[in-house]
């Protein structure tokens, strides 16, 4: 037990000078070699816009992530998660397996299908933030993630109060 003691004190002794510093993630953007071509990126990797798609800097790692974003202004827009094979010129995303796309209207379409849709009363609006969690598994016999569903889970706006 004492040495377990002294092995958690360990670096206090010479002032501190064993802590380890902790690394620094890097920030999660948006990836300017995974994008549309009439797509541009803006606000330090933070804004899209034009026509098309943009796949984030970092994958998601675990069977079960979250990500939030803002409607800046009205239009035509979706978000979702796709693989690196999604072809990022084809809109609407959502129309083949390789993305899982909530449009503007409020449907969720994977493969073309529509698999979801929000009620017509809660469809984000332009300031909103969508706080959003995916959940996913990987088929070990193929090469693509397999996305079993997009939940979202709470949104707002500096207009509207939280819901």
């Amino acid at each position: 037990m004492a040495a377990s003691a002294w092995c958690c004190l360990r670096c206090c002794r010479d002032g501190g000078t064993g802590h380890i510093p902790l690394k620094e993630m890097p920030a999660v953007q948006l990836d300017t070699q995974h994008m549309g071509t009439d797509v541009v990126i803006v606000k330090n990797g933070r804004r899209i816009c034009g026509t098309g798609g943009c796949l984030a800097s970092a994958p998601l790692h675990q069977n079960k992530s979250y990500f939030e974003f803002k409607i800046q202004s009205t239009g035509i827009w979706g978000i979702g998660v796709a693989t690196q094979k999604v072809n990022l010129n084809q809109i609407p995303l959502g129309r083949d397996m390789h993305s899982l796309v909530m449009r503007n209207d409020g449907a969720l379409y994977h493969n073309n299908e529509e698999k979801n849709r929000l009620p017509a009363n809660s469809l984000p609006q332009e300031g909103d933030v969508v706080l959003t969690t995916v959940q996913f598994w990987i088929a070990s016999s193929v090469n693509f993630i397999i996305l079993l569903h997009l939940v979202l889970k709470k949104y707002y706006s500096s207009s509207r109060s939280s819901e």
